[in-house]
């Protein structure tokens, strides 16, 4: 007796299996875009049509950058549904038998759709990475203007904190490049040893040799309580503008090496970044999310058809599916109020559900 061990029952059923799982993919994805765009539009409408001059064109401009979203944040759910028909189907017309009868191992059954799984995540993560960010990005600022023009990016970043050392460094607004940068509102907090020493203040800061000079200063000296006038502080040596000129960065317009170098830049200024990497790895995590779909609706694959519990398989699946879903945005929230390390936040749901799966799996047919 041989023992099985092809990852692949043969071609022909790796083709018509891999072939049953995109198309059935793929069209519950359409539907679930149609109609969930037709109902975000009929919420938008009319904050679109609110601004003077919006018409038929802005509305279709509204779809062409919010279906891109809805696209990324429905795909790994049209996998899952489509893995659930497909092997349902399959079950269902008794081709399941048939293949275990053949000698094909529930694995093999999968192979297929796990491989096609593979090119469905990696398009994803390059649709997102190139094409969801970007329309993000347009469709903020887009609704910040209320659906106006939307002004230029004028490069000013407000209420900016950087670190120096023990100290905090605090401006209203940082605006400019290179040595033009000016820092208004500018606070400087002066600690040793974690203790506050100083307080010194000023209107604004500009940049003078390696550091950063306010003219007029106020300064308090916290342990004698007395107030002086500086003529002229120094402050901030080695700090170079663009840690002061970074702006507020979201993880959903940036693609994944920009935000890989804003995370690095941010470090450098001080800023905390733990939201920012949980981010980061969970555009990875994110699209290899639907590698796991047909393994969590592999449940519904198994077990004879007439035995009347294959509905009851279907919704086991569908749950062990949306359950990960589920566990995954709250490891990610977790992540980003700073309760889990972003490596975490990000692997943890998609190891477990792995696991599970697998379980599942192995207890149920092999």
């Amino acid at each position: 007796m041989s023992l099985n061990v092809r990852f692949f029952a043969s071609p022909t059923i790796t083709w018509y299996m891999a072939r049953m799982f995109l198309i059935r993919s793929f069209a519950v994805l359409a539907g679930l875009v149609l109609i969930l765009q037709t109902l975000d539009l009929l919420g938008e409408s009319g904050d679109i049509l609110a601004y003077p001059g919006n018409g038929d064109a802005q509305l279709w401009t509204y779809v062409s950058l919010r279906v891109p979203q809805i696209v990324a944040r429905f795909l790994p759910f049209a996998v899952l549904l489509g893995s659930l028909i497909t092997l349902a189907t399959l079950n269902q017309n008794s081709e399941i038998i048939s293949m275990k009868a053949a000698g094909v191992s529930a694995h093999q059954i999968l192979a297929p759709l796990i491989v096609a799984s593979v090119l469905v995540a990696a398009a994803a993560f390059w649709f997102n990475d190139r094409v969801v960010t970007r329309a993000t990005g347009t469709l903020t600022a887009w609704q910040n203007a209320s659906y106006g023009p939307v002004p230029p990016d004028r490069g000013v970043a407000s209420n900016v904190w950087v670190r120096d050392g023990d100290d905090l460094i605090h401006a209203d607004t940082a605006g400019g490049r290179g040595k033009a940068t000016v820092l208004n509102g500018v606070t400087l907090y002066d600690r040793r040893g974690g203790a506050l020493q100083s307080i010194v203040s000023g209107a604004q800061a500009r940049q003078a040799g390696d550091g950063w000079v306010i003219e007029n200063a106020t300064g308090f000296d916290v342990t004698r309580g007395a107030k002086r006038v500086l003529p002229r502080f120094t402050f901030g040596r080695g700090i170079t503008p663009d840690r002061f000129t970074l702006a507020n960065v979201d993880a959903d317009d940036k693609s994944f090496g920009a935000l890989r170098i804003a995370i690095g830049d941010l470090k450098a200024a001080g800023r905390p970044t733990g939201e920012l990497e949980a981010g980061l790895w969970h555009k990875l995590s994110g699209s290899l999310s639907a590698l796991l779909m047909p393994l969590l609706a592999g449940v519904a694959a198994f077990g004879l058809a007439r035995s009347g519990h294959l509905f009851i398989r279907a919704v086991i699946g569908m749950a062990l599916g949306f359950t990960y879903f589920v566990v995954d945005n709250f490891a990610l929230a977790m992540g980003n109020l700073g309760a889990y390390p972003p490596l975490l936040a990000a692997w943890a749901p998609p190891l477990l559900f792995l696991l599970i799966g697998e379980t599942v799996l192995i207890r149920t047919e092999e």
